[in-house]
């Protein structure tokens, strides 16, 4: 329906889009080069930002930034990860097969990272999303997972990417040990109005649009109830194209803008 009405050849502001077309805020680009340094030096970093800032748009990035002939990129997500489950995700990514009893696993998952580093000369990558659900007892099984050769050497690059909450966690005096690790603590902030503007611009370009939708003055409600926040930006602008559609108006105005939050966001 938006394809055919407004002359995309894509529908706009979905989360379907490549790699390389997507956009990124100062704060993602600042912290894709630091995960970019954590992981050319095997270092441990965690990434905060509230839902909805682009968390996992930096990690996408950041995979397809890297050789794929120098590293193994393994991505884990699960709200109800345990250590067990850890180990035997990372293994089957590996093409490995797991084991029952986790003292199993990880001795399995070290020898795994001893021929990686040492025979195939390749570098691993883990990252742990949704990280802010990690329980007290998957936070201290990652610092075992960093505790290699009687903690010499650092095996592996380690990203934990959530919400707020993880860093909230991780200031507890319990996880203390795991703390003390980090090397980098990435934070992402919600878009500024002049990177909202130029985010919803983009979408409406590779979508095929050829001329801006939205006026500035829409623009600045979308950003007054988003707060910057990317994913809804998205949600809220989709809504007003819907309506644009439905209601043959091919421009969309602030008055637009606004009825949509009071119907559909209130």
């Amino acid at each position: 329906m938006l394809k055919e009405y407004y002359g995309f050849k894509k529908t706009p502001f979905n989360k379907y889009i490549p790699t390389s077309k997507l956009f990124l805020a100062e704060s993602q680009e600042e912290t894709l080069m630091r995960l970019n340094y954590v992981v050319n030096n095997k270092l441990f970093a965690i990434v905060t930002g509230e839902c909805g800032t682009g968390k996992t748009t930096v990690l996408r990035k950041l995979k397809a930034s890297l050789d794929g002939k120098k590293y193994d990129f393994l991505y884990v997500t699960d709200s109800k990860l345990t250590p067990r489950h850890f180990y035997n995700a990372l293994l089957n990514q590996l093409g490995r097969e797991g084991a029952f009893y986790r003292g199993d696993c990880r001795r399995k998952l070290h020898h795994e990272i001893e021929l990686i580093n040492g025979i195939r000369h390749r570098d691993l990558v883990i990252v742990v999303d949704e990280a802010h659900l990690l329980s007290q007892e998957m936070l201290e099984e990652l610092r075992f997972l960093l505790n290699f050769r009687m903690d010499s050497v650092n095996p592996l690059s380690l990203i934990l990417s959530g919400q707020s909450e993880l860093e909230i966690n991780l200031c507890k005096r319990v996880s203390a040990a795991i703390s003390q690790r980090i090397d980098f603590r990435c934070r992402l902030l919600p878009m500024t109005p002049e990177e909202t503007k130029a985010y919803i611009n983009h979408h409406i370009t590779i979508a095929g649009g050829k001329d801006p939708i939205f006026t500035d003055s829409a623009i600045n409600e979308i950003y007054a109830y988003s707060a910057g926040t990317a994913r809804v930006v998205c949600k809220l602008c989709y809504s007003c194209l819907m309506y644009g559609a439905t209601k043959n108006i091919k421009i969309i105005e602030v008055s637009m803008v606004k009825d949509i939050i009071e119907v559909e966001y209130k």
